[in-house]
Order: structure tokens, then sequence, then C-alpha cells
């Protein structure tokens, strides 16, 4: 399956690193001109740098803003008003005691892992449906469906997005455009690398330390190792492109069978 995203212009949030990164490459490959965007304009350089080695032809433009700002994001969109292809991937994570997660950080949270995605969705879903062709995705997790019980303000949130992908799809209906989330499962980047120490032997070499990991708290994958954030951007990718016209409104799994469920 060859997929050409030629002429579409993808805007992938949080993507200066780890599964944003991944997922920006992925495009950039595909044909897409993709839009990176980080906080700062040094972060964002750097990926766009490490896009373009990997792929001298790519197409790189910067969008430095943090999305979870609201006037940030109307700079953002302002700067880059055309959008094809959104995926939704900016988020935070960290191990709490359920009974020491405050109100603030509870609407820390919401901030940065729901309510970014919903602000740019608002942004870009009318120019799609005007054009008649688009892309949205949420790059949600397992922990939208198994809360886990080290940081169940970071599950939430993740559920949180299920339903606002399946609300928007439903407000895209007949349009063109399709609305989708991802569930990623326990993928292996630097965050997790540090998350994956909080929670095992920092003496522990890093194979030994995610074996141990996957062993105590996470024993329901059927891969039984971390997820590599290229295969999260391969089904981003597929959904991104022409084959996926018929899929919307869906949480398509990308866990390494962690959920033990049929459907999410």
């Amino acid at each position: 399956m060859q997929i050409d995203l030629t002429g579409k212009v993808a805007l992938v949030t949080g993507s200066t690193q780890g599964i944003g990164l991944a997922i920006a490459k992925q495009l950039a490959a595909s044909g897409a001109e993709v839009a990176v965007n980080g906080r700062t304009a040094e972060s964002v350089e750097r990926a766009r740098i490490a896009i373009l080695e990997a792929h001298p032809a790519s197409r790189i433009t910067r969008a430095v803003g943090d999305v979870s700002d609201e006037t940030e994001v109307a700079h953002l969109v302002a700067a880059l008003p055309v959008v094809d292809i959104l995926v939704n991937n900016l988020g935070i994570f960290g191990a709490q005691p359920a009974l020491e997660i405050s109100d603030d950080e509870w609407r820390r949270y919401f901030e940065v892992n729901v309510l970014s995605a919903v602000r740019l969705t608002r942004a870009y879903l009318p120019g799609m449906t005007e054009r008649g062709w688009g892309r949205i995705q949420y790059i949600a997790s397992d922990s939208a469906v198994v809360t886990p019980v080290e940081m169940i303000h970071y599950g939430v949130s993740k559920t949180a997005l299920l339903g606002v992908s399946r609300g928007f799809a439903k407000t895209a209906a007949g349009s063109g455009v399709t609305v989708n989330s991802v569930i990623a499962g326990p993928t292996h980047t630097e965050g997790v690398e540090d998350f994956v120490y909080q929670l095992v032997s920092r003496d522990l070499p890093w194979e030994q330390a995610q074996r141990e990991f996957m062993r105590l708290h996470r024993p329901q994958s059927l891969i039984q190792r971390l997820i590599e954030p290229e295969e999260i951007a391969n089904m981003v990718t597929y959904l991104a492109s022409p084959f996926a016209s018929a899929t919307t409104g869906g949480a398509l799994r990308v866990d390494g069978g962690y959920v033990d469920a049929i459907l999410p």
C-alpha cells in the first residue's frame, strides 16, 4: 500500500520528540507538508532538522507555540490558516497518588490533554468541511480504557478524548472529513523511560528495567514489550490517507494487545 499525501498540509502537535516526532517523520515521508509544533523555536528547529536528515525532500514548516494556551493557539492558527491533517498528539503524564492530585493539577491535565485538541479542532474543522476533505486524529492511550491507579488524572483525560473524537466525527458527518482517535499502548519514548524508572529501580539496565516494568505494571501486554513510536505512526499515517476514507468515529488500538477487550 503506497500512501501519497502530496499536496496535504499536516499539523502534528507536540511533535519535537517521541511519538509526535515519529508521526511527523512518517507523514513527511508520505509527501505531506508537515508543520512541526513545540513550545520553543529551538526544539522545533531540532525536530525540523531531524526530519530533513531522514527525508531530505520533505517540506517542513515551523509551528512554534504552546497549544494548551488559548492565545498562542490563535497566533498559530493565524500563521497556519489551512490544515488538511490535524494530529492532536500533545499530552502530559506522570505518576501521582490519586488522593494527592490537586484541583490545579486536574485542571492542568484537562487543559493540555483535552482542551488543546478541542481548540484546534474548532479552528480547523470548518475549513476541512468547506473543502470536502480532512483528517483529524487524537492520540489517546490504553489508559483511556484501563485507568491506571498511579495516574488516574491522565487516564481520565484520555478517556475524555475518546468522547471528543466521537462527537466531532458526528459533527463532520457527510463532509468528507474523518475524525478518529488512536489508542496507543505503552510506548518507548524518552518520557516513558523516565516514567519506567519512577516505578522500578534506577539501578537496572534499560532492557531489564523495561521487562520488569512490563511484568509488574503492564502484564496484560500480548507483545510483552514497549511499542516503538514508529508503530504508532504507521496507524496515524494510514488514517490520514485516502485509503481510510470509510474509517471515522472510531477508536483504533495500537496497544500490543494490552487492553483485554474485543472493543475499546
